[in-house]
């Protein structure tokens, strides 16, 4: 068992408690850094960047995959459809870029932009950075004359200021055992909740859960992934994911809930052949290559790093959100208000 797979069981289905016990004093120690490092922030100990344009954080406060990229892809275009220039920054998780901070473009080398901030590019026309030091990233960004600036997973990245925080929770996973890491998912207290502007409980079926982990505030925001067409690897070639439905197929995710994206191809109808990874796996040919040449279908943040070596059989699976028009209005509206707000300090 790998050790993604291991804490999936640990965090998740409550299986191996008497390990979580046994992990519970390292996840005292762990409360206890967060608290002495947010503390050290609110006390001007440590300083934090206010910068020039409004910062909007979407993170979540749970280790592992929640759906924060899709709904940062979402939000950002959202926002262009209002008229809005906006920049995306995010870590670049195992890019290795020639300098920093780097301006991802479309067709950059996967190797280069790391794999969420090239699909983050693909689906957008924002202007997307990447650097460790989210603050250099941001400045960048509104160097390039974006009007504002989403951090796609900042909630724990201090140094950046914030103007608004958006929490995104899996549904169908909440909070796990409650616990702190390593005994648990969260990251921070589930009391951070209480502290962001918006909370978005994130689904991935047409079944909606009667709670999300929470479900204290008017500010909850329900949204629903749901899977779209599905591209070749190798061509222009798009079919419906319907097509497949009744056949049989390899379903590869090296993401940080590949569950979710199996149980989502089962709801479609297919049977699937799961080939689980690590998140940000370095896929190699022998890792999507199977003798039987049934179609294996993945997501677009895996495919980003196969088609160096991709064959006909292989397929990326689009994902689209979809989120209730009034909360989706509410939004962008308090969004649109932070924009207007700057204007006006400006002009003062």
């Amino acid at each position: 068992m790998s050790a993604d797979a291991f804490f999936q069981q640990l965090w998740y289905r409550k299986n191996l408690s008497w390990i979580a016990i046994l992990l519970q004093p390292l996840a005292w120690l762990f409360r206890a850094v967060v608290a002495a490092r947010r503390g050290m922030y609110s006390a001007g100990i440590a300083r934090q960047y206010k910068l020039s344009k409004p910062i909007v954080v979407v993170g979540n406060i749970t280790a592992g995959g929640t759906g924060k990229t899709p709904f940062t892809i979402w939000l950002a275009n959202r926002l262009q459809q209002s008229g809005m220039q906006v920049g995306i920054v995010l870590r670049g998780y195992g890019a290795k870029p020639d300098a920093l901070p780097y301006v991802v473009q479309r067709d950059a080398p996967w190797e280069l932009a790391g794999d969420e901030a090239l699909v983050i590019a693909r689906s957008t026309d924002a202007i997307v950075v990447i650097d460790p030091d989210r603050v250099r990233a941001a400045q960048k960004a509104i160097e390039l004359g974006v009007q504002i600036v989403l951090s796609d997973d900042g909630l724990q990245h201090l140094r950046l200021g914030r103007d608004y925080e958006i929490a995104v929770l899996d549904a169908s996973r909440g909070l796990g055992n409650g616990r702190l890491l390593p005994a648990g998912p969260l990251r921070e207290p589930a009391s951070k909740l209480e502290t962001v502007n918006r909370r978005v409980c994130m689904h991935r079926s047409d079944r909606v859960p009667a709670a999300c982990g929470w479900r204290t505030s008017a500010a909850d925001i329900d949204a629903r992934a749901v899977l779209g067409d599905v591209h070749s690897l190798v061509g222009a070639a798009k079919r419906a994911l319907a097509d497949f439905s009744g056949q049989r197929v390899h379903a590869v995710a090296g993401i940080g809930n590949p569950q979710a994206f199996f149980t989502m191809l089962r709801g479609a109808g297919l049977h699937v052949v799961e080939h689980p990874f690590p998140d940000h796996a370095a896929l190699k040919r022998e890792d999507v290559t199977f003798a039987d040449h049934a179609p294996v279908l993945m997501t677009q943040k895996d495919a980003v790093r196969c088609r160096s070596f991709a064959t006909e059989q292989m397929w990326a699976v689009e994902m689209e959100l979809k989120v209730d028009s009034l909360a989706e209005n509410a939004l962008l509206d308090e969004l649109k208000a932070l924009l207007d707000a700057q204007k006006s300090s400006l002009v003062k």
